[in-house]
Parts: structure tokens; C-alpha cells; sequence
């Protein structure tokens, strides 16, 4: 493609996030107190594009938040780090949201409301938008719209989260085959595949998908691709909060491989790009924003 407008552009959900410092988790008929609330910009989509923002692309992003005082402010988040917002689109529906406890071993309870992101229809000028970006980047939409988007994509990186890898290949078999980059969990290779991770992760490069990228945690990630398995190792650190790892890990690799830099670099900026999320509270750094 010829001077595409965008370097990336992120599609899927749009949220503020409510975030809950809690000394444990609670359960039924249980009340804990909230040490700190912080409320800020979040969703799958959004953390991947702020990241790869951050980190000298072009982004744009596309999602649909409400027509309330918190779209607004996901709206204004965005101009403040130049993310094109043009298929930012407000509806008449309540903006996203997510309220997510974080217990002081990093550990995450979440319930989430999906609001204006359950309301995504491709339309034309999303269709546009997409074939003047340079890379697609899916995560946390329904698998209607990710088997329509995916057919404009230049080039495809799909995150598909555990709730899609649980369709299995069969049922996103036309996606997976458009894709250019799968990124997984561990959990997501067995969800996706019904194998264990290693064999599960060589059956997807054996029906075409030419990188297949798996993030393990403490254990670092691993590139499997026609050629083998490229391995890195996680940066030594106190978690504080996973939230947002896995997008904050794919923004560094994408970022990475837009620049063609090596695979393993891929992974490097991948992995810190992920300690630096982990290392903080939320998927955002930038958590002044608050209503309450």
C-alpha cells in the first residue's frame, strides 16, 4: 500500500476503567474497604494503541464510546496523545467500563460492562479507514466484526483474548487465516487449539499463520514461526498491577516490527514495554483524571 494514512490502527473496546486498590478480594455477603480508587482510560484497543502511540507510531483507533461525560473524557485522553480519533464514534449508548479490584500481589478481579462497545457495526468509512492503515490491530470484539474487519486489513495482528479463542479454530478459521500475527497466552493456545501450549502454538504456524506469539508470564515470551522458536526471557520486577500486560506487551512488539526491527528486538521492547505496565497501577500511566 502507498503512503497509508496510519502506521496502526487499533479496533475494539473503548472503556474507563475504574481501579480499586483492595487488600484482598471480597466474597459473597462480604464487604472490603477501597485504599485507592482511580478512575482512567482503558479497554483492550485503547491500551494497545496509547502504547504504540507512546512509542512513536501513527495510531489511530477505532471503537464506540457514549454520547456521557465519560466518552467525552476518553475522548479528550486521546487528542492529548495525537491518536487519530476520526472512527472514535459516540453513540447513544453509556460508555464502556470496567471496574477492576487489584490486591497488593498484583492479582485482578474484574466485571466489566460493555456498554457502547457491544454496539460496534462496521460501516463504510470504518472499511475506509482500515484499508488506509498500515497494520490492523484486533483485540476484544465479537467475532462478527473481526471476521468483517479482517478482510480490508494490509496487515492483520490479532489478539484474540480468551473469550474468542473459545470459538476454536474451526469457527475462527477464515480470521486466523488472514492473520499475520496471533498474539496468545499461554491459556489462549490450549482454549484455542484443545492442545497443550508448545503443540498448540505449532498447529496454528501449520495452517499458515506466519507468527505466532505467546506471552507466558514470568517465564518471558515465545515467537513460533516456519522457521522455529525465537525465546525471550521477562524483565526481573515487583508487579504491582497486570492490568493491560498482554496490550502494553503487543504495542512493544508491534511498534518493533512496523520499524523492521529483528524478531528478537520484537520481543525486547515487547517484554519491557509489558514490565513497564505491570510495574504501575492500570494499563495507563497517566491516571489524574478522576470524577470522584
Amino acid at each position: 500500500m502507498k503512503n497509508p494514512e496510519l502506521d496502526v490502527l487499533g479496533l475494539g473496546t473503548c472503556n474507563t476503567d475504574f481501579l480499586m486498590n483492595v487488600s484482598r478480594f471480597s466474597e459473597a455477603d462480604d464487604e472490603v474497604d477501597i485504599e485507592k480508587l482511580h478512575i482512567s482510560l482503558g479497554g483492550s484497543a485503547a491500551n494497545f494503541t496509547m502504547g504504540v502511540s507512546r512509542l512513536g507510531l501513527n495510531a489511530g483507533i477505532m471503537a464506540r464510546i457514549g454520547k456521557d461525560q465519560y466518552g467525552k473524557y476518553i475522548q479528550s485522553e486521546f487528542k492529548q496523545e495525537n491518536i487519530n480519533i476520526d472512527r472514535l464514534v459516540p453513540i447513544n449508548e453509556k460508555t464502556g467500563m470496567a471496574f477492576i479490584a487489584v490486591e497488593p500481589e498484583g492479582e485482578r478481579s474484574i466485571y466489566t460492562f460493555m456498554g457502547a462497545n457491544s454496539k460496534f457495526k462496521l460501516e463504510n468509512e470504518d472499511i475506509a479507514y482500515i484499508k488506509n492503515s498500515e497494520i490492523l490491530h484486533i483485540t476484544g470484539m465479537y467475532i462478527e466484526v473481526v471476521e468483517e474487519a479482517s478482510k480490508y486489513a494490509n496487515t492483520l495482528s490479532f489478539n484474540p483474548g480468551a473469550l474468542l479463542s473459545s470459538y476454536g479454530l474451526d469457527n475462527l478459521g477464515k480470521i486466523l487465516k488472514r492473520t499475520d500475527i496471533l498474539f496468545l497466552n499461554q491459556k489462549e493456545v490450549t482454549i484455542l487449539t484443545g492442545s497443550e501450549c508448545y503443540e498448540g502454538a505449532l498447529e496454528l504456524v501449520e495452517i499458515g499463520i506466519p507468527l505466532v506469539v505467546v506471552t507466558m508470564g514470568n517465564n518471558g515470551a515465545i515467537i513460533f514461526n516456519k522457521s522455529g522458536q525465537i525465546r525471550y526471557p521477562a524483565n526481573k520486577l515487583d508487579v504491582l498491577d497486570t492490568t493491560g500486560a498482554g496490550d502494553s506487551f503487543a504495542a512493544g512488539f508491534i511498534a518493533a516490527f512496523y520499524q523492521r526491527k529483528s524478531l528478537n528486538e520484537c520481543l525486547k521492547l515487547g517484554n519491557e514495554s509489558a514490565a513497564n505496565c505491570v510495574s504501575k497501577l492500570g494499563a495507563q500511566d497517566h491516571l489524574k483524571y478522576k470524577f470522584i
